[in-house]
């Protein structure tokens, strides 16, 4: 991601009333700040990769939710955040036609990009954490790990579970029973 300069910060509002591309919006509102995305083709691998999966597990039994690609999320008056990867629970993802900002997924995904990381383990955390998230994954391509961030009870205020996983690990999720996914399928190549 980079920074684009700007001579005043940007509220929510303000940031959900620019015109989106046909191809969706490649950036993100981190305090009042607008960030630009470029991911890298390792970036774009491992999110096809983790999308496919969790595709796949979300066709493989009943009301097992949706997964979807980067959607504007509301944080706050300042932040208007874009996951890599969405995960609602059933009857909870954003209809077809709904216009942004979606609703806070019940797990978002970031994968890292060269210059993205500082504002996925700082400011995004952070704001994910206050507006209520269930469970973050930061995958780090740098790394060939994911640091996992969850609430241990729906009405956790904070995420009080913290795990770092490395590509010996297997990635799983009790908002999710029954996926997981080697790390080392996810970081091969």
């Amino acid at each position: 991601m980079q920074t684009m300069p700007l001579a005043q910060t940007m509220t929510s509002e303000e940031f959900l009333a620019l015109p989106v591309p046909e191809h969706g919006r490649p950036w993100n509102l981190v305090d009042g700040e607008v960030v630009v995305n470029q991911p890298t083709s390792e970036h774009g691998q491992i999110h096809t990769r983790l999308i496919g999966a969790l595709w796949v597990w979300t066709q493989g039994g009943p009301e097992r939710g949706e997964v979807s690609v980067p959607l504007d999320v509301l944080i706050d008056s300042g932040s208007v955040y874009a996951p890599d990867v969405l995960c609602y629970a059933e009857g909870r993802a954003p209809t077809r036609h709904a216009r942004p900002p979606s609703p806070m997924p019940d797990l978002a995904v970031e994968v890292r990009s060269p210059s993205t990381w500082r504002y996925d383990i700082g400011a995004k955390k952070s704001g994910y954490e206050r507006a209520g998230l269930r469970e973050l994954w930061l995958v780090d391509t740098a790394a060939d790990g994911v640091l996992v961030f969850r609430r241990s009870a729906p009405e956790a205020a904070v995420f009080d579970v913290a795990l770092e996983l490395d590509r010996t690990a297997v990635l799983s999720s009790p908002l999710l029973p029954g996926f997981s996914l080697a790390l080392a399928e996810l970081f091969a190549g």
